[in-house]
C-alpha cells in the first residue's frame, strides 16, 4: 500500500477501478470514514452494486478482505487523534535509544527525517490538484479568504502575505467574532476560502467550509495525510507528511507546498507579478517602510 490516508489512497486509484467499484469508492468518499464501519451489505446497498464488487473494491487497494480494510481504517483514526502528549513517549524513547551522541544524532534524524518527507510530499502531491490551487488563487476576479487552526494560522498568514504582493483581494480570516461572522456571511460565488487543518481537526473549519460551499464560494484545504474533514466540501486537497523527530507534527513539508504554490501562482501572473510588486514596493517606499 502507498502510503498517506485510504481516502487519499482511493481518490488517486478511482481510474483504476471499475464503473461498479467507483461507485463503492464515491460512497466511501463522500462519508469517510464512517461508512467504511459499515456491513459489506450495508455498503453495497447504499452504492447500488453486489457484496462480491465491495470485497473486489477492497481487494483491488490491495487488502485480503474486508475486515482487514476495516483495521488499517481504525489504525489512521488512531493516527488521526494522535496529540503531541500522546506521541511524546514513543519519540522520547527513540530519541534516547539511538541517540547516544545527542545533539549529532539529533541533527543527522531530523536531516533525513525532513528532508524525506519534503520530497516524498512533493513526489505524491497530484499535478493536477496543485494546478487546480493554483488556477483558483491566481484567478483575479476571485476574492480569496485564508483561515488557520492553533498553529496553521501562521502558514495561512505565510501564504496571504505572498498572495497580497502578487494579486489584490486577499485578506486573512478575521479573529474578532463579529468580523469574522460577517466575513464569512459575505462570501460568494467569486470567493475561495483557503482552509489549513491538520490532525485533531477543528470543528469550525468544517462549518466554514460548509458554509462556503452554500454560498458559491470553493474551498482549497491544506490537511496531513490523514485528510481533515474539510476534505469533503474541498474543491481542491492538498496534503503534506507531518513526519519530525520531536512529539509535534511538522509543518516544514507544508512550507514547501505553499512555497510551490506561491511559485505557481507568480509563473500564472506572468508581467502582472512584477508589475504588482513594483507597486507595493513604491507605496512601502512612501510610507517608510524601505
Amino acid at each position: 500500500m502507498a502510503s498517506g490516508a485510504l481516502a487519499d489512497v482511493i481518490r488517486h486509484k478511482l481510474g483504476d477501478l471499475s464503473p461498479a467499484e467507483r461507485k463503492v469508492a464515491r460512497v466511501l468518499l463522500a462519508n469517510y470514514p464512517s461508512a467504511g464501519f459499515e456491513t459489506v451489505a450495508v455498503l453495497a446497498e447504499r452504492a447500488g452494486v453486489s457484496a462480491p464488487t465491495v470485497i473486489r473494491f477492497v481487494n483491488r487497494l490491495g487488502y485480503r478482505g474486508f475486515p482487514d480494510f476495516q483495521t488499517a481504517l481504525r489504525e489512521e483514526l488512531d493516527e488521526r487523534n494522535a496529540s503531541p502528549l500522546s506521541l511524546y513517549e514513543s519519540a522520547d524513547r527513540t530519541r534516547t535509544d539511538e541517540a547516544p551522541d545527542g545533539e549529532a544524532s539529533l541533527l543527522e534524524q531530523g536531516s533525513r527525517l525532513f528532508s524525506s518527507a519534503v520530497a516524498q510530499t512533493l513526489t505524491e502531491l497530484p499535478p493536477h490538484d496543485l494546478e487546480h490551487a493554483v488556477s483558483l488563487l491566481a484567478d483575479g476576479k476571485r476574492r480569496i479568504t485564508l483561515a488557520g487552526g492553533r498553529f496553521t494560522h501562521l502558514l495561512a498568514q505565510y501564504l496571504g502575505l505572498h498572495l497580497m504582493q502578487l494579486r489584490g483581494d486577499i485578506r486573512l480570516l478575521p479573529a474578532g467574532d463579529v468580523e469574522r461572522t460577517a466575513a464569512l456571511g459575505a462570501l460568494t460565488r467569486r470567493d475561495v476560502l483557503v482552509v489549513f487543518d491538520y490532525r485533531r481537526y477543528e470543528q469550525d473549519k468544517v462549518t466554514m467550509a460548509q458554509l462556503a460551499l452554500e454560498q458559491g464560494a470553493k474551498v482549497v484545504l491544506f490537511t496531513d495525510r490523514w485528510l481533515s474533514p474539510v476534505s469533503a466540501h474541498a474543491e481542491v486537497v492538498l496534503t503534506s507528511l507531518v513526519t519530525t523527530p520531536s512529539p509535534y507534527d511538522s509543518l516544514v513539508p507544508t512550507l514547501a507546498v505553499v512555497e510551490t504554490v506561491v511559485a505557481g501562482v507568480v509563473a500564472a501572473l506572468g508581467e502582472d507579478a512584477p508589475a504588482r510588486l513594483r507597486h507595493t514596493e513604491e507605496i512601502a517606499r512612501r510610507i517608510g517602510l524601505q
